[in-house]
């Protein structure tokens, strides 16, 4: 009897010990920090519910943390990780130049950080960066006005007004230049005219990318160079500066009464401005699949805990002030009237009922 029980309570342990094994996997595999900057922009809700769910399949627990584009919220909440112990950093931040101090104490703990997105300026602690091709999508974005205007079939001059990103965020100096080599011929030509004058990153730059902040300047804008004359094209390097320089536009009377919109670029495919291009008023935006981004981020950290070397296609472009970051960019994709369903909905990343 006693070896009947002996055997019982084996198998009952056996089957115990099988149902946690899943559980005792994941905690195995550790916890992988991610922190993002800010919830205001639907793009970093997404590609935080990407990481956490693509980690998760692959057995990993992870702690997500927002910033409120906050940088010694930020900076806290980093460090916060790094005491905890996480096995790697992934970090998307909102000054890339504030956290070297931080980065050193994960570097000194052998906590591996990935870049998101975002390059981390200033840290010799950064082991890799998965991003898109940021320069590309200045090229997407002008080259959507120049097709727009018919340009390369000689049309002009056109009255245009420059807006770039964040000055604090590495990759907005990417878009503008990328967008630049496409717009500056033009500008030098004649065929685009950039009556207010103001160009280059310190005089169009739109910091913490705040959407008011782009209505405001445009309200200025309009109000000072543009009395009689119309503007014909905003470079807006983000959907959220694209909708805020709209709503100065139809402040004034653009978007209906016979008055076209300006022809207006954007970036990340969000849900507002979307609707804004079926309505025909935001001309573009440039669409970057998160999923994707999520899915070489994760590899990034499977390599990294296996001890491996993850895979990068870029070893020269994204040069942190202190050390070239192994990269690997995704191809971004140009989204305008044309193809936002094929692209969006096509793909799954959009219902076609949450853009009507």
């Amino acid at each position: 009897m006693k070896r009947l029980h002996f055997i019982i309570g084996s198998l009952a342990l056996g089957a115990a010990l099988t149902g946690l094994a899943p559980a005792a996997l994941a905690q195995g595999k550790g916890t992988i920090g991610i922190s993002m900057p800010t919830k205001s922009s639907a793009r970093w809700i997404d590609d935080g519910n990407n990481m956490v769910k693509v980690l998760k399949e692959r057995g990993y627990q992870t702690d997500l943390q927002y910033a409120d584009d906050d940088i010694p919220n930020q900076l806290a909440r980093v460090e916060n990780m790094i005491t905890k112990g996480v096995k790697v950093l992934v970090i998307a931040a909102i000054d890339g130049t504030t956290l070297s101090n931080a980065l050193q104490k994960a570097g000194d703990k052998g906590i591996k950080v990935i870049a998101y997105d975002r390059l981390i300026r200033g840290s010799k602690n950064v082991d890799y960066y998965a991003t898109f091709d940021n320069f590309r999508v200045g090229v997407l974005q002008a080259t959507s006005i120049v097709d727009k205007l018919g340009l390369k079939q000689g049309k002009g001059p056109f009255n245009i007004e420059l807006f770039g990103g964040s000055p604090d965020d590495n990759n907005a100096f990417f878009f503008y230049d990328g967008a630049m080599s496409v717009l500056k011929p033009y500008i030098d030509s004649g065929k685009l005219v950039v009556r207010s004058k103001q160009m280059g990153m310190d005089k169009v730059g739109t910091l913490r990318w705040d959407g008011a902040v782009a209505q405001a300047r445009m309200d200025n804008l309009l109000s000072a160079f543009y009395g009689k004359d119309k503007v014909h094209a905003v470079l807006s390097p983000y959907d959220g500066l694209s909708i805020g320089i709209l709503s100065s536009l139809k402040g004034v009377g653009y978007c209906g009464g016979g008055q076209p919109c300006p022809v207006v670029s954007g970036q990340d495919a969000e849900v507002p401005s979307i609707k804004s291009i079926v309505r025909g008023e935001q001309s573009s935006t440039v669409f970057k699949d998160t999923r994707d981004l999520a899915k070489v981020a994760a590899n990034m950290v499977d390599a990294v805990i296996s001890g491996k070397a993850p895979e990068i296609n870029d070893t020269k472009t994204y040069n942190n002030g202190v050390k070239v970051v192994p990269s690997y960019l995704l191809k971004p994709v140009s989204v305008d009237a044309g193809n936002w369903k094929q692209v969006l909905v096509g793909s799954g990343y959009y219902k076609e009922a949450q853009l009507k």
